[in-house]
């Protein structure tokens, strides 16, 4: 099908009054997969995108990140993973190239290095779009800003030494970047898991303040796990299918790697090689870190969730009469036998900290009424109570791929679809209440959205 879509002003040129039928902010996967969905239904539109295409991917990932997903699951609107390792896991720097292919696939009206910078409705109902270059006009806005906006970093580190490199995970690039000498990481969601086992194959000492996320074996009776929950179907299920909606969208993701092929990402084993952990950091004094005692109970919980997951493809395949080998399940192979709740930082040799503590989004330049008490976006399925207003690539905005690549063409559709046809939507309150209400701003502190 031969696209026709509108050609974006160029860069330099002026966006004051400009009127656009819809101005899609973010250029990032979520963004491009709206674009393309917009200009198969020859929708003229722009993109906006803060720095340039596939930045997310580009700067703010470390030099050894790559999928923790199988390359298979990459599936942007019409645009499946090219490659000839379907199974394998894609490096940053080929995920990027994989986004770049996409955007000169189709050609989008992208504008780089502009940032959107105040939306508003005006009398006659359309949208102002305020950015670093004038003021357009929109009668219909899809935000595409993506979960990983803001930094969260707690106020704990103004208490720390000022001798001491202090770094988020944004920020972290490989092992050589930090001085000499162990390296606290802080957090072990995906990237604090990830970040530390970079440290320690590099042979650096690592100390690991443990928290409650869970973790997820790479491959389970002959198959990766991945594969297997998709045959049972778990990244279809909508998140208003659960009883506990909000909590699953805010649900910290399980951790595991796709680093030399796919392996599972075992703390236990970290710890019998010299790894130091500890349980979730509750504060500092001076030169002192204190953390909370519960490394066991955090060890035994994520092992527990990655044993109900095998528990649950047990059943699949014996339901469906699949034959598939058996294999003997985890057994710990390191137990705490301390409750090490304080380390000094001088005696223990650490020189840095990386702060793997998630993300949040910052929307206070948006001046529509579409938010919870929390700064978070209320919208079923990406539509909100403003006519014309969306949001897209949120996580679990309808299933567990919403945020991701394998998931956000089907969210990128049907938005398309709702842009098309008009607002006939019945809007539902999923994220807070109705009656919440926003924070002052000394009080503001980024809605999480990334753990």
């Amino acid at each position: 099908m031969t696209l026709r879509v509108k050609v974006a002003p160029q860069v330099g040129d002026d966006l004051e009054g400009i009127h656009s039928p819809v101005v899609i902010v973010g250029g990032g996967q979520a963004g491009l997969s709206m674009s393309y969905c917009l200009s198969q239904r020859n929708v003229e539109h722009i993109v906006l995108e803060r720095n340039r295409i596939a930045y997310e991917w580009r700067d703010r990932r470390w030099d050894s990140f790559c999928l923790v997903t199988p390359n298979w699951q990459c599936q942007l609107p019409d645009f499946p993973y090219p490659g000839d390792d379907p199974d394998g896991f894609m490096v940053r720097d080929e995920v990027v190239r994989y986004i770049e292919a996409y955007a000169q696939f189709f050609n989008p009206p992208i504008i780089e290095g502009v940032s959107a910078t105040r939306l508003r409705r005006d009398r006659k109902g359309r949208y102002l779009v305020g950015t670093s270059r004038g003021e357009l006009i929109a009668d219909q806005v899809v935000m595409a800003t993506g979960p990983y906006q803001v930094p969260l970093i707690p106020r704990l580190t103004e208490r720390l030494p000022d001798e001491l490199t202090q770094l988020h995970s944004s920020q972290y690039r490989n092992p050589d970047q930090l001085p000499p000498g162990a390296v606290m990481v802080v957090g072990t969601g995906q990237s604090g898991c990830q970040i530390a086992e970079d440290l320690h194959l590099a042979g650096r000492q690592v100390h690991l303040a443990v928290g409650s996320a869970p973790r997820v074996a790479r491959f389970y009776r002959g198959r990766d796990v991945v594969a297997w929950l998709d045959a049972v179907g778990y990244y279809r299920k909508a998140v208003n299918e659960f009883a506990d909606a909000d909590t699953v969208r805010f649900r910290v993701n399980h951790y595991v790697t796709g680093r030399d092929g796919g392996r599972d990402i075992d703390l236990r084993a970290f710890a019998r090689e010299g790894m130091r952990l500890y349980g979730r950091l509750t504060g500092a004094t001076g030169t002192t870190l204190r953390f909370a005692q519960d490394l066991r109970r955090n060890l035994d919980h994520a092992d527990a969730v990655s044993e109900s997951i095998k528990d649950s493809i047990d059943r699949y395949i014996e339901s469906h009469g699949i034959d598939a080998p058996t294999e003997p399940r985890y057994t710990p192979v390191w137990v705490p036998d301390h409750k090490r709740t304080e380390v000094e930082i001088r005696n223990a040799g650490i020189t840095s900290v990386i702060w793997s503590t998630g993300f949040g989004r910052d929307d206070r330049w948006i001046e529509v009424p579409v938010f919870d008490g929390r700064g978070y976006p209320t919208h079923d399925r990406g539509v909100t109570s403003s006519p014309g207003l969306y949001f897209l690539g949120l996580p679990w905005q309808h299933t567990w791929g919403s945020g991701r690549l394998s998931g956000v063409a089907d969210d990128a559709a049907y938005l398309a679809e709702r842009i098309t046809t008009g607002p006939d939507h019945v809007f539902r309150w999923i994220a807070g209440t109705p009656n919440s209400t926003f924070p002052r701003d000394d009080e503001w502190v980024a809605p999480r959205t990334v753990a």
